[in-house]
């Protein structure tokens, strides 16, 4: 066997050897893929599935129907799910609203503007990061409280008008720190003062972050449940998380009811996500490029 054959021979051998690893690692991810898939796809299926048939083997539905989205809809005789949607829709947007103005604005103060003790309660706001949210649920509400402001959306609202939270803050932070300061000292020197250097300059840098921080800010107030219960008792103020747990009572679930206004109630974030999907990712990638 000539030194050609035998390069052709290995050649070939690698090729091989290479087009199996191939197929058998493609393999495994279409298998993992689908074994992620199939609960959701079971979900969705099940939204038109009759009540008696829920819980059987059958995959797809022998008789699809939309009973459970028009019963679920019209759940009460006095609110539909259209009212819940519109609470969750006016608290996740107040609370985005707030989240954007000021974390970037706090952020930008713990970045460029040098006052006394900066890096102290730099410190300190990175140390509430490790302390759980229920550790001060209970002093957060007698607070409220006290300020006859439980059974209103004040409490899930206000925090967010604050500053966000320190994770926001944190993360926008570390993305203006990649800003070059040369910029600020540009407009200092044009006689722009801090307000303006914040709207005019940074403001329009940060946007990639900013919509990470709308993003999660909304995400996770509409999937809220421990906070909502706690501070709304009225049913007319009542969000989508309240809503589903009324399809669960003591003695029964109402299993298609519920199973479809679940699957109502993920598209609002479903669609913000892929709308805004690559300033999320680069948002979230730039973060912590400096500092």
């Amino acid at each position: 066997m000539t030194a050609t054959t035998k390069s052709v021979h290995v050649a070939r051998k690698r090729i091989t050897s290479e087009t199996m690893s191939s197929i058998i690692l493609n393999t495994v991810l279409v298998i993992m893929s689908f074994l992620m898939v199939f609960p959701i796809l079971w979900w969705i299926f099940a939204t038109f599935t009759p009540i008696r048939e829920i819980g059987t083997l059958n995959f797809i539905p022998a008789n699809p129907t939309l009973e459970n989205y028009i019963q679920g809809w019209n759940m009460s005789a006095r609110f539909s799910f259209a009212v819940f949607f519109r609470n969750s829709l006016f608290i996740g947007i107040a609370n985005v609203t707030g989240a954007v103005l000021t974390s970037g604005f706090v952020a930008y103060g713990f970045s460029r503007v040098n006052f006394k003790f900066r890096q102290f309660w730099f410190s300190v706001l990175l140390t509430t990061l490790m302390l759980p949210g229920q550790v001060t649920i209970i002093s957060q509400f007698l607070l409220y409280h006290n300020l006859n402001l439980v059974d209103t959306y004040v409490p899930l609202i206000l925090p967010n008008w604050l500053g966000g939270g320190a994770f926001f803050i944190f993360l926008v932070t570390q993305n203006i720190r990649s800003i070059p300061i040369e910029l600020d000292e540009a407009a200092k020197i044009d006689g722009a003062g801090v307000f303006r250097i914040y709207w005019q300059i940074i403001f329009p840098l940060i946007r990639a972050p900013l919509t990470a921080v709308a993003i999660f800010v909304f995400v996770w107030t509409w999937d809220d449940f421990l906070t909502q219960v706690l501070y709304i008792s009225s049913m007319n103020l009542f969000t989508v998380g309240l809503a589903l747990r009324m399809f669960v009572d003591q003695t029964s679930v109402q299993w298609g009811e519920l199973l479809a206004m679940a699957f109502l109630s993920i598209i609002p974030s479903v669609i913000l996500f892929f709308c805004a999907q690559k300033q999320f990712v680069e948002g979230i990638a730039t973060t912590g490029i400096k500092g």
